[in-house]
């Protein structure tokens, strides 16, 4: 690989990776994260750097570790509330003096700074699945500097680096383990997809053992789950479909609950647009939690994993959550430095 194979590159999505380039960015996470430990400044990495966040949608964790992050190597992050500027609109859907095109924004930060950073899912799109990625894609397109997905309707895959990064500090390897990725229950429905869709993708690249456990309807794009099965059979690692909550967890080392948005709740073509149909298939299925018990059947050394916020007492108990196998802080506080990782490696 080479030394400056990510630099001035946009980061879409891990199916974008090699096994060697995902491990390469948290094999710098890992360093950064131990040189903070030791009180190594990073201040000069990105000194004078400036990145601007595009921000769709709430965040807590997303947000803080890039702009912390930012601060940590040097550079300055611009935070962008779409409510608060000539919000980026594609073509076709601009609305007089509210909104400019994409590719009119896209070009002008270009000249400005150094990286756009992008969140968006959900009612941003109005639930039409692909959209928000679309977006994504439409600035990178026109822009000139990289751009960066911070979450989109179909991955997360700076979330996917904390997790990988999370994994291996418990763990000390990634090939044998088993990991399941299971739906659990929750309140509300409007879940975006892109967590448990970049998660399966980052532990069969990294060759786990997966296992993707939903009840019916609540099915994921049959286009990463086909992707999934094929690098499993090439890695010699193997990918199952579990419609069983608690045997799914069978031996499992990670065990990761978490809710997501059935199809029927997208726009036509995909789904019905129905959000009563899909509080129908969610209230099926209130049994889909994590409880304790269910570390009975799992490898002594399993660990919990959630990438935050999380229903608590709905997708899994306060026990669990707050017990000592969770590792859903440690997730959190790696957000950070697998994103000065990623920063690092992109912008510098």
């Amino acid at each position: 690989m080479k030394t400056n194979a990510f630099r001035g590159k946009d980061f879409f999505t891990l199916m974008d990776l090699s096994k060697e380039e995902i491990e390469a960015y948290l094999e710098v996470a890992e360093e950064l994260k131990k040189q903070k430990i030791m009180g190594v400044r990073h201040s000069e990495l990105l000194k004078d750097k400036s990145l601007f966040l595009f921000f769709y949608n709430r965040s807590t964790r997303t947000r803080n570790s890039f702009e912390t992050g930012m601060t940590q190597l040097g550079g300055h992050a611009n935070f962008l509330d779409t409510n608060k500027i000539y919000t980026p609109a594609l073509e076709g859907l601009e609305k007089a003096y509210s909104t400019e095109r994409v590719s009119d924004t896209a070009r002008v930060l270009s000249r400005i700074g150094d990286g756009i950073a992008i969140r968006c899912y959900g009612d941003s799109v109005g639930w039409k699945y692909g959209a928000a990625h679309g977006l994504i894609r439409e600035f990178a397109k026109w822009a000139d500097i990289p751009v960066i997905n911070m979450e989109d309707d179909k991955f997360h895959p700076t979330q996917a680096l904390a997790d990988g990064l999370t994994i291996k500090e418990k763990f000390g390897c990634y090939e044998g383990l088993n990991f399941v990725m299971s739906w659990a229950y929750s309140p509300s429905t409007q879940k975006p997809r892109a967590v448990p869709q970049s998660s399966i993708i980052l532990a069969t690249k990294l060759k786990m053992n997966v296992t993707l456990a939903y009840p019916e309807g609540m099915e994921l794009d049959e286009e990463y789950i086909s992707y999934c099965q094929d690098l499993a059979r090439k890695n010699n690692s193997r990918f199952e479909i579990s419609h069983d909550f608690k045997d799914s967890f069978k031996d499992a080392h990670i065990v990761y609950p978490k809710a997501w948005a059935p199809w029927v709740l997208f726009q036509p073509p995909v789904g019905n647009a129905s959000e009563q149909e899909a509080q129908e298939i969610f209230d099926k299925n209130r049994d889909w939690r994590f409880d304790s018990s269910i570390f009975e059947i799992t490898s002594r050394d399993a660990i919990y994993m959630h990438c935050l916020p999380a229903d608590r007492g709905f997708e899994a108990t306060d026990e669990v959550m707050d017990g000592e196998r969770s590792v859903i802080f440690d997730q959190a506080e790696n957000r950070l430095h697998t994103i000065k990782a990623l920063l690092t490696l992109h912008l510098a």
